[in-house]
């Protein structure tokens, strides 16, 4: 997996209730014409998914084949003496597999996976899996499923990331790996993905794109419960959910909080995101990094209180580096590549007291087969094959920029920022806006070197704020970390950000 860090070598029927409002404000989340208030409120609703055990129908459908609790692996029996197209209705109680690790259900295409009230599969901390293989529209529901050991990176549910899979109404939890792989078109709604030792979901397929992913109205809490990047610093494995070379997602109406390391993570080349509607909350690190991807929209969500941890120890540590709640690292919008949008759209969210803003960020060194690249061996989405950069050709067109992630075509607007440094116990660097690059120097034939890629980021590569709302003390990095700016500096030439924007100093002004 990659990482994102900035320079080469630095570490990166749903049951839904409204949040209480902080002040009783009932303003719309985002919208630009709403008054100011000292504490920001809200009237979004998030799933509250895991207030509540799955609750399953009580007795098995008709033609359902039913599974007891009190045999051992009769579940992984009954799926493979069944055909393909069966419906499983497992009993309350607690269902359990072999006693071996490799001991797993194997379900074939078309399977369906039902659990009564209070059915739950447990793999007692000694199977490592709990659904594998490679069947087709799978569907499980009302079921809950922990005490599995899947090992790093690998998943509980869909072990191999099989296509077409339905997974909704479920608690997927405690667990060590992540507790959902992803195959292409899945679908996840209204799970409880809680307590899981590296991910809530890891939509990753070996050696495929995933296309047409649905993550929409689940509970994703308490992830990463293992600390994988204290095991592995720099490993880049952490958080709520992580995305890797996914084609078209929707991820919608999620509340996504309190997971140690960042909320959602789309890492290396992944192209065509919604992601809207969600409460992005208390997570660790960033609230969302979107890195060398490209082609998304961000809209409608409220982040609230995230990156205290991670921000902080940045900040303590001397960095000069924006850490942001919101970063994109080389990731930008590009007309080649097909998707709903040709930019990367941040408009109608509501970010408020989270340890600084939104970074866009591009690591001069990073490109195309350069050893800067920590997604080692992958390419851009433009140039298939990596040796293609490599001098002498990558120092003219079409290779000197299509070998690069390129952090472009970025507009931001009609967002709400409100920074109450008091709030989030903080005297500095917790108040950035930033677009900035490195001063290129890696590897000696790049051709990148020098001050280029911060003079194209800063100025060239149509990334743009505008009309959004900023109450607080925010401050505003350009070009490289020592450029900091005031709202007036940063609304005048050359820069010209934020057009129509307003700003109020402090909190409650």
């Amino acid at each position: 997996m990659g990482i994102m860090w900035r320079h080469w070598a630095l570490p990166a029927a749903l049951l839904t209730l409204a949040l209480p409002a902080a002040t009783g404000c009932t303003s719309t989340p985002g919208d630009p014409a709403a008054q100011p208030t000292d504490r920001l409120s809200t009237s979004t609703s998030v799933a509250r998914v895991c207030a509540k055990p799955p609750a399953g129908p009580a007795r098995a459908p008709a033609g359902a084949v039913e599974v007891d609790p009190a045999t051992a692996g009769d579940l992984a029996t009954k799926t493979k003496s069944s055909p393909a197209h069966t419906t499983f209705w497992l009993g309350p109680g607690t269902h359990r597999l072999a006693p071996d690790r490799y001991a797993q259900v194997v379900p074939k295409d078309g399977d369906t996976y039902i659990g009564a009230p209070g059915a739950v599969l447990d793999g007692r901390g000694t199977n490592q899996y709990a659904f594998g293989g490679t069947a087709q529209d799978v569907t499980l529901r009302y079921l809950t499923v922990q005490g599995f050991t899947a090992p790093q990176n690998e998943g509980v549910v869909n072990h191999d990331s099989a296509d077409g899979w339905v997974v909704e109404h479920s608690a997927i939890q405690h667990n060590s790996g992540a507790a959902l792989m992803a195959g292409a078109r899945q679908q996840m709604r209204a799970n409880c993905l809680r307590g899981n030792g590296q991910y809530g979901l890891n939509a990753y397929k070996d050696g495929a794109p995933l296309t047409g992913l649905v993550i929409e109205g689940n509970e994703i809490v308490g992830n990463n419960t293992d600390d994988w990047e204290r095991r592995k610093p720099g490993c880049g494995c952490t958080g709520g959910a992580k995305f890797w070379a996914v084609n078209g997602a929707d991820v919608r109406g999620n509340w996504v909080h309190d997971n140690r390391g960042p909320g959602l993570w789309a890492d290396t080349n992944n192209n065509d995101f919604r992601i809207e509607n969600n409460v992005l909350e208390a997570n660790d690190g960033a609230a969302l990094i979107y890195e060398t991807s490209y082609n998304a929209v961000i809209r409608d969500n409220t982040i609230r209180r995230n990156n205290w941890v991670e921000g902080r120890k940045y900040a303590d540590r001397g960095d000069s580096f924006p850490y942001p709640t919101i970063y994109l690292s080389e990731s930008g919008g590009e007309p080649r590549i097909k998707a709903r949008t040709d930019k990367i759209e941040i408009y109608r969210n509501v970010l408020e007291n989270n340890w600084s803003g939104i970074t866009l960020w591009e690591n001069a060194d990073r490109f195309c087969n350069s050893p800067a690249n920590t997604s080692s061996g992958d390419c851009t989405l433009l140039v298939p094959h990596a040796d293609r950069c490599a001098r002498p050709a990558i120092t003219s067109a079409p290779l000197y920029t299509d070998c690069r992630w390129k952090t472009q075509r970025v507009d931001i607007h009609d967002n709400r920022f409100l920074l109450d440094t008091s709030v989030v116990d903080c005297t500095a660097k917790c108040d950035r806006m930033a677009v900035l690059a490195n001063y290129g120097t890696y590897p000696d034939w790049s051709p990148y070197q020098g001050e280029r890629v911060a003079d194209s980021i800063t100025l060239k590569q149509q990334n743009r704020w505008h009309d959004n709302t900023y109450i607080g003390p925010w401050k505003f990095t350009v070009h490289d970390p020592s450029r900091v700016l005031d709202f007036v500096q940063w609304q005048s030439t050359p820069y010209q950000q934020d057009l129509g924007s307003t700003f109020t100093p402090a909190a409650g002004g």
